[in-house]
């Protein structure tokens, strides 16, 4: 093709068409034609990147695997340029190059390029607004990213933590179901004993009374109070009595004691199977609440981790609330490795000036890390406000960052786990997080552990009131 018609060309190309025909002329000059065939890769991800190219036709697009497989995160059709741009820092492409048709493009050298930014002013200004938006789509891809990576580690572990309250919501409502028939039957059968109101009285006395003292100790206790109550019984002769809720709670022998002489041994069976199917009711009731209580708990952690149903505005943020909610929010993955996490905040710690689910998300990837490096051992999440600032420091007692990954661990893309584990963005995003709200991110690891400390400037509250 003669340098005239493929200029023609690139006076058509809709990125750079528009600036002085000379310096297009100046690219059809120095620049090298390639086709390329479908599924041929241009550039090989952590190969150096050849130069600039000017797509003439066809289309290009970036393959990325983030643990879940490759997948296309960004196109180039006719039209666009790509590759090596003026001041740009890529070095390496973050996936392979791939050409998903027949593909021409114009490559412009590095040597090429290093004359062509003085040379050819209005080409370069241009290529760096190129450059610019290239680079801010690539970071809301990556955001993206981790976000939905964070979404589904959250949604793993709200499932795992939710599981058991809601298993103990449905068991217990189903036995409860069967035991308030029991409860119908046992309530019948007292009543035709006929007590006085005094007998009545004394026996729902002894019955709260003991309901409310709470009984420690072991099973075994339980049960050598079981075999008191079966003998006391045995020895009168009276049967059929479920033993287990009655020394679940404080009841003892001489409680029988007390009741034989309220209604006599031969209506005793009949009261202690209404008091006992009574405790077994509201024993369920008790752990239907508690299991509801729990759910409430994490769901309640859930929306003030996500900040779900708030603008993402720039606000006053309370910094314990949001270690709080994600140490909830993380707690079945601790629980699984093994992990004690303690919370240690400074009393009436100010608040900073941001946003709550991006700084949450900063301290949910810098938790989510520290029990991944210390299984069986112990992370300390720490609040305080030195000289003005909020230091929240997230300390593991793991084996420490080998000396050859501390350098890269803010990298995008870098990750020492296994594929499917993690994208290689959460400390990336962190940092640029921490950035964002004018904070800085450090980290100090040797072999007694690892700590990373966020620091943060106080809430302007006067700015916030008006």
């Amino acid at each position: 093709m003669s340098d005239q018609s493929l200029v023609e060309r690139l006076v058509a190309h809709r990125t750079i068409g528009g600036v002085p025909r000379e310096q297009l002329a100046w690219l059809a000059r120095v620049g090298r034609l390639n086709t390329l065939p479908p599924g041929e890769i241009l550039t090989t991800s952590g190969l150096p990147v050849a130069g600039m190219y000017i797509i003439l036709n066809g289309s290009l697009s970036i393959r990325v695997d983030r643990g879940t497989g490759p997948r296309i995160v960004m196109e180039f059709h006719g039209g666009d340029v790509t590759g090596l741009l003026p001041y740009s820092r890529l070095k390496t492409p973050p996936g392979n190059v791939v050409a998903e048709q027949t593909t021409e493009v114009l490559l412009i050298g590095p040597d090429d390029m290093a004359r062509m930014i003085p040379e050819c002013y209005e080409l370069t200004a241009v290529l760096v607004h190129v450059m610019l938006d290239r680079a801010r789509a690539f970071k809301s891809s990556e955001l993206l990213d981790e976000k939905m990576a964070s979404l589904g580690r959250l949604a793993a572990g709200l499932a795992h933590e939710l599981n058991n309250p809601a298993s103990a919501v449905a068991r217990s409502a189903k036995t409860l179901v069967t035991e308030l028939r029991l409860l119908d039957n046992a309530t019948k059968r007292f009543c035709q004993l006929n007590l006085s109101d005094a007998q009545c009285l004394s026996i729902a006395s002894l019955r709260d009374e003991r309901t409310a003292v709470a009984v420690g100790g072991s099973s075994l206790e339980a049960a050598d109070r079981a075999d008191a109550l079966a003998e006391w019984l045995d020895e009168r002769g009276v049967s059929g009595v479920d033993l287990e809720p009655l020394a679940a709670s404080a009841f003892r022998a001489s409680d029988l004691d007390a009741l034989s002489e309220t209604v006599g041994v031969g209506k005793i069976g009949t009261v202690l199977s209404h008091i006992a199917v009574g405790q077994t009711v509201r024993q369920l009731a008790s752990e239907i609440s508690t299991a509801a209580e729990r759910i409430h708990a994490l769901v309640a952690a859930v929306k003030g981790f996500t900040f779900m149903g708030q603008q993402a505005t720039m606000q006053p943020i309370a910094i314990a609330q949001g270690l709080a909610d994600t140490i909830t929010v993380l707690g079945s993955k601790a629980r699984i490795k093994g992990v004690e996490v303690a919370l240690e905040v400074e009393p009436d710690l100010p608040m900073v000036d941001g946003y709550g689910g991006e700084l949450n998300q900063v301290w949910g990837n810098l938790l989510d890390n520290a029990i991944d490096a210390s299984p069986g051992g112990r992370v300390r999440v720490l609040a305080s406000v030195p000289l003005g600032q909020i230091v929240v420091r997230i300390i593991d007692d793991g084996p420490g960052i080998p000396e050859h990954v501390i350098a890269r661990i803010f990298d995008p893309f870098f990750t020492t786990k296994g594929p499917g584990e993690g994208t290689g963005l959460g400390l990336d995003i962190a940092q640029r997080i921490v950035h964002r709200h004018h904070g800085v991110i450090d980290v100090h690891t040797d072999k007694s552990g690892t700590e990373f400390r966020v620091t943060l400037p106080v809430a302007n509250v006067s700015a916030s009131n008006h």
